[in-house]
């Protein structure tokens, strides 16, 4: 009785090469083993089909009907292995309409995208970007399920499961931004000078809203917060026309004071820096188009930080 425990791959592509030669010599030849090591393929072949699947004849070896009957199934097969085999097409990111969707906050709006839509825009015009609001609770399962592709954020806020694959891009500190012509705030000030003062808050910054109150609450300290917005898109124009201050990433702040008339107020604060990161799921590791978004995301990572340090670092 047929068994596919006894029957492996080898087998099969020596059946192939039987078919095709109608000799046990050449066909052994093909497969690069011995004839004799071919005999005994072909005889553990005819018990596993209990037919003789060769026959010799005046003319030759000659196929059964049993033996002609199982060509094209055994060829579709091997066919098919061959194709599982193969390496994966290579990605061509100026032909390919691939969406990609990203998990990141407003800082990953506000920095890295930018330069990461140029880079796209000019390398692959017809691959398109979403970006999404990262939920910390889901990550893992929307990574899993592909409804993302990549989480960009800090490490420390991230929680990420140790099974993920993930990449540092750079690290960031905290820093503080006050009106460029506030003269009541030097460019320097005191823990107590800045829990005395009012002071701005953007929710959805991880490192301000998160990480520096969770500091302040261990040392039993608070701040004081009249004004508090969803974003960064205001924040840095309220703190240009009042004397509230801002604590923000110093790469965030830099730009900041690009657009706005703002100073940098250094702050002891005692905090690290804290590592940027992106993060996958192993299952899309080896993906082509995926490598290549994940390596555009690299470069648009050592352009950042490349750039020179800011005042209050």
């Amino acid at each position: 009785m047929l068994s596919l425990r006894h029957l492996d791959f080898t087998m099969l592509m020596a059946f192939d090469l039987l078919m095709r030669e109608l000799n046990v010599s050449r066909a052994a030849g093909k497969l690069y083993v011995t004839q004799s090591a071919m005999s005994q393929i072909l005889q553990r072949l005819r018990q596993q089909f209990d037919d003789p699947l060769l026959v010799k004849t005046p003319a030759g070896m000659q196929p059964t009907e049993r033996a002609l009957a199982l060509v094209g199934p055994v060829r579709a097969i091997l066919q098919d292995v061959e194709q599982i085999l193969k390496s994966p097409a290579p990605f061509d990111p100026a032909m390919s309409h691939e969406r990609f969707i990203l998990a990141g906050s407003d800082y990953v709006e506000f920095l890295v995208l930018p330069r990461l839509i140029e880079r796209v825009c000019n390398l692959a015009p017809q691959i398109e970007i979403h970006v999404q609001r990262p939920d910390t609770d889901s990550l893992e399962a929307r990574l899993q399920n592909q409804e993302i592709d990549l989480v960009l954020g800090f490490q420390a806020m991230l929680k990420l499961p140790a099974h993920l694959r993930w990449v540092r891009l750079f690290d960031d500190t905290m820093v503080c931004v006050a009106r460029r012509d506030h003269t009541a705030v030097e460019d320097e000030i005191t823990l107590e000078e800045y829990l005395q003062r009012n002071q701005l808050l953007i929710s959805s910054c991880d490192l301000n809203a998160q990480i520096v109150e969770r500091w302040l609450t261990k040392q039993g300290l608070e701040r004081r917060i009249p004004v508090v917005v969803p974003n960064f898109l205001s924040a840095p124009f309220i703190v240009a026309t009042t004397d509230l201050l801002l604590s923000l990433p110093r790469r965030i702040a830099e730009a900041c004071i690009k657009l706005s008339p703002l100073k940098l107020v250094k702050v002891p604060f005692g905090l690290p820096a804290y590592d940027f990161v992106m993060a996958w799921h192993p299952l899309r590791d080896k993906d082509p188009a995926h490598q290549w978004l994940r390596e555009q995301i690299l470069e648009v990572s050592r352009e950042i930080d490349r750039r020179p340090l800011g005042r209050g670092d």
